[in-house]
Order: C-alpha cells, then sequence, then structure tokens
C-alpha cells in the first residue's frame, strides 16, 4: 500500500473554490503560451507540466531568450525566469484575486522584457468577464493545492510507464488549461471523419484524428469528484459492452458518448493504486482498440 501522502483524499466540495481560482491562473499562464509558442498538432504547445516544483510552462521561446512560468507549490510563488538571469516572483496566498494575478504577472512580464498580449478572458468555464474584473475568486488553500499536485506527480508517473507499451504515435503527458485535465493520448494514424467547416479550429485540430484519451480530472460540472477516465473518438459501436478493470472502473454517458471511468476516491483505497491504474489504462485501451480495428493493440 502506497504512504497516504502519496496519494491524499482530494475532495470537490472542500477546495472548489481554490480550484477555480488555480484553473484561472493557470488560463492565464496557458494563454501566454498559446501567443508566444510556435504551433504544435493538437494544441500540444499550450499546455503545462507537473514537475518537481509544481506546474511549469517548460521553455517559451520569446525573442534572443527562453522564458519559464512555474507555479512552485513548494515555496508557493509563481515564478518568472529568462534565460538571460532575469528572474521575478509572486507570491500565491489567499486573497490573491484572479484580477491582481492578473496585473502583476503581466506586470512582471513587462520588468524581464517580456511584452505578449492575449484574449484575456476565460475559456470554457461559463464566466463572462474578462480576467482584470475577476475579483470574487481568490481562494489559495495550500494543502490543497499541495494534494492536487502530488496526485498529479503520481499519476503522470503510472502515465509514462503505460506510454512505454505502445509503439505508436503518443502525446505527451501534459495538463490542459482549458479544462484542468491530466491527459495522454494513443492515436491510431488513421484520419477522424472531417468535422462541418463552422466548427470550432479548437475542434478541428483536436479531432482531426482517431484516438484513444486517457486522463485525470479534479471534478466539476459533470464529474463531482476527482477521477480517471478514458474514451476513444470516434466512438465504436460496442465499446460500453467490454469488460473494464478494476472491477470499480465503469462505463457513464457523456455528452452522448461512452465514458469510462474509475473514482480516484476508489483508486486510492484500493490494496494496489499502481497496479489497478494501469490495468484501467490497459483495459480501455484494449477495448476502444478492439471496437475500433485499430492495427497496433499494445
Amino acid at each position: 500500500m502506497l504512504p497516504t501522502s502519496l496519494l491524499p483524499p482530494l475532495a470537490l466540495a472542500e477546495w472548489e473554490a481554490t480550484k477555480i481560482t488555480l484553473h484561472l491562473y493557470m488560463q492565464i499562464v496557458g494563454k501566454i503560451q498559446l501567443k508566444l509558442n510556435p504551433p504544435r498538432n493538437h494544441w500540444w504547445h499550450v499546455s503545462l507540466y507537473p514537475c518537481a516544483k509544481g506546474i511549469s510552462s517548460q521553455q517559451i521561446p520569446c525573442g534572443d531568450k527562453t522564458l519559464e512560468i512555474l507555479f512552485n507549490f513548494i515555496s508557493h510563488r509563481l515564478e518568472i525566469q529568462t534565460s538571460a538571469g532575469e528572474y521575478e516572483e509572486i507570491l500565491l496566498q489567499d486573497g490573491l484575486s484572479v484580477a491582481e494575478f492578473y496585473h502583476q504577472l503581466f506586470n512582471k512580464l513587462q520588468k524581464v522584457d517580456v511584452r505578449v498580449r492575449i484574449l484575456a478572458k476565460p475559456f470554457s468555464m461559463n464566466i463572462d468577464k474578462p480576467f482584470t474584473h475577476i475579483t470574487e475568486h481568490h481562494s489559495y488553500q495550500k494543502t490543497h493545492i499541495e494534494s492536487f499536485w502530488k496526485i498529479l506527480l503520481w499519476t503522470s508517473g503510472i502515465f509514462k510507464q503505460f506510454c512505454s507499451r505502445f509503439q505508436g504515435k503518443t502525446c505527451p503527458v501534459q495538463l490542459y488549461w482549458h479544462h484542468m485535465d491530466l491527459a495522454l493520448t494513443r492515436f491510431s494514424g488513421r484520419r477522424a471523419p472531417e468535422l462541418p467547416r463552422n466548427a470550432h479550429k479548437l475542434s478541428k485540430e483536436t479531432y482531426s484524428h482517431e484516438f484513444i484519451s486517457f486522463g485525470l480530472l479534479p471534478g466539476d460540472e459533470h464529474v463531482h469528484a476527482a477521477a480517471y477516465y478514458a474514451y476513444a473518438y470516434p466512438s465504436p459501436k460496442g465499446i460500453s459492452h467490454e469488460p473494464l478493470q478494476p472491477p470499480a472502473a465503469q462505463w457513464v454517458v457523456s455528452n452522448g458518448t461512452p465514458l469510462a471511468l474509475l473514482m480516484y476516491s476508489d483508486l486510492r483505497t484500493h490494496p494496489d493504486p499502481e497496479g489497478a491504474l494501469l490495468a484501467f489504462l490497459e483495459s480501455s485501451f484494449q477495448a476502444g482498440a478492439k471496437c475500433a480495428g485499430w492495427e497496433q493493440t499494445s
């Protein structure tokens, strides 16, 4: 059994206010990446990455130097570092509103001679105001932030193990700031059916090729607790009749599509959490690959 410190509890009701604030912070940093990073397929250039200190943008090219923006969850600071040796920081603490975070971050970027303009409003969060006017979200509970980070680190390690079993195209293990989910995706190599011409460009790039995706959600309005998920796109017929492991995993319907779901609370109390998560990833992959007729299934 793993030490409970590696898999701490994470009840959405207890940290939802902090989760929303952190999500908005991450969207601001993610939009800076979107503006400065060269484009990559499937929007891989905008994602964040769990790291030994917290969550990092990793390297962002910026003229003749490189920028990194790091959420340091050990010292609870946002660190702005360039390859030219410039350094600025913002203290992350309870009471720091999204609006104040935004103003401080862009002031610090100017100090290290990084000038960037973003579309300064939340994406897909049902908040209809710019970051500069969001003062009601200001919760930062360090204990919950640290728990979330530890879960991300542990999960990232298991996802990387799972990556090594597949020889085809696979995305990095990455944190998507639009939904705040840690994700890993395998691709069959075949193009997906073309979306309507009026589809959003985000969807067109995301769903351009056939894939099976896996991830960890901290909980949202649809799944009201932290959970691991997997789904295939396009969703093949019969997938929801395929067996899943461990026994606590189940198929549910999300937006009309079968979704494999394993609640984090069930995983953390399992006698072998690592083995259980790998079994969930493998069984959900085999279900999708079998029903979709993938040539490569390992």
